[in-house]
């Protein structure tokens, strides 16, 4: 047994939302250990969407998701929080001290004084379609995201779904594909009416294909996918050329071993008042899209406002002895020092 390691703070997620925590706290001289059960930072903007532009983050008209996600960890560069990839925190207990231990599935274990739950919608996996055998092409030539768009140019693809992310991922591969194809079981979406409008208007100057039908399987061999075959609503049987095939139906969200510790819940996700952001419980605090409270609006810009005010509160419990003055950044030469700027 390794000996747990020491921090203020345990931040569980390293989404957009978790990451910012860090640079609040950081701001309070607040030092955080994060761990996130995927390999990287990011969340689900690094894992299911890293190229596609967010249009609503405050001073940028226009960033990827994955450009957020590295200003981000540029912006918090100076607090050095430290990273645990690849892990989740698999149980929580408060100690004698009023601390409380964390120990994650690789068994790595924590003592720290406040516990920051950033999980998004918690763990999440795409939901699989029923194709026969599509197993057997998955992360070779069947993909549940998109990490790279260059990956997908000169292929044929094959979108599958009528949802948001079915549709942006048609109207953006399409300039770099060889032929592009989109397949929806009915002539009837789920997305945005401008996505759909553009789509039809590709449609129309035949820069790509839709088909209203049902993908039934799949040709191909040694991971590569050939060919998608589908059965169309009038019942007839069509072969569509096919390299590249992106399913869209949706994502399977679990809160997991969060719901073990003890935190009161509502629908699958975490209550908490609008003053600290904390849960039921003393010294646990919920950011991001795992919380919920009257008014809540899941946007990443709301997740930062949340954890601004969250760290005001941690600093208490952290420093229980020590006043708190707020300052801001542009006259404040001690945070400035903080940030490396001056």
């Amino acid at each position: 047994m390794t000996e747990p390691i020491e921090t203020d703070v345990v931040i569980v997620g390293a989404g957009p939302v978790g990451l910012f925590a860090v640079f609040e706290l950081g701001l309070l001289e607040i030092k955080c250990h994060l761990v996130d059960i995927l390999d990287r930072p990011g969340g689900q903007c690094a894992e299911l969407y890293p190229e596609k532009p967010i249009y609503d983050i405050p001073g940028y008209p226009e960033i990827s998701a994955q450009g957020l996600v590295d200003n981000l960890m540029q912006q918090i560069k100076p607090f050095a929080p430290q990273f645990h990839f690849s892990q989740m925190v698999e149980s929580l207990e408060r100690l004698d001290d009023g601390r409380f231990g964390l120990t994650t599935d690789a068994g790595t274990t924590f003592r720290c004084k406040a516990v920051v739950v950033a999980a998004g919608g918690g763990s999440f996996q795409p939901k699989r379609p029923p194709i026969p055998g599509i197993e057997d092409f998955e992360g070779s030539s069947v993909h549940y995201s998109v990490r790279r768009m260059e990956d997908f140019r000169g292929h044929d693809v094959v979108v599958v779904g009528g949802g948001d992310s079915a549709l942006d991922w048609t109207l953006n591969l399409q300039p770099l594909a060889k032929s592009l194809t989109l397949i929806h079981r009915r002539d009837d979406f789920r997305a945005a009416p401008d996505s759909v409008n553009k789509m039809r208007a590709m449609v129309a100057e035949q820069k790509m294909q839709l088909i209203v039908g049902q993908v039934t399987s799949l040709d191909g061999e040694n991971g590569q996918v050939h060919h998608a075959n589908v059965k169309d609503r009038e019942g007839q049987e069509l072969q569509v050329a096919a390299t590249k095939v992106l399913p869209f139906f949706g994502l399977t969200m679990k809160l997991g071993p969060v719901a073990n510790w003890g935190i009161n819940l509502e629908e699958n996700l975490i209550p908490v008042d609008t003053a600290k952001f904390q849960t039921s419980e003393d010294g646990i605090f919920a950011v991001g899209d795992i919380n919920t409270y009257p008014g809540k609006i899941k946007l990443i810009l709301c997740g930062f406002h949340e954890a601004a005010l969250m760290s005001q509160a941690i600093h208490h419990i952290v420093y229980p002895e020590k006043r708190l003055v707020f300052q801001y950044t542009t006259s404040s030469s001690s945070l400035q020092k903080r940030l490396g700027v001056i």
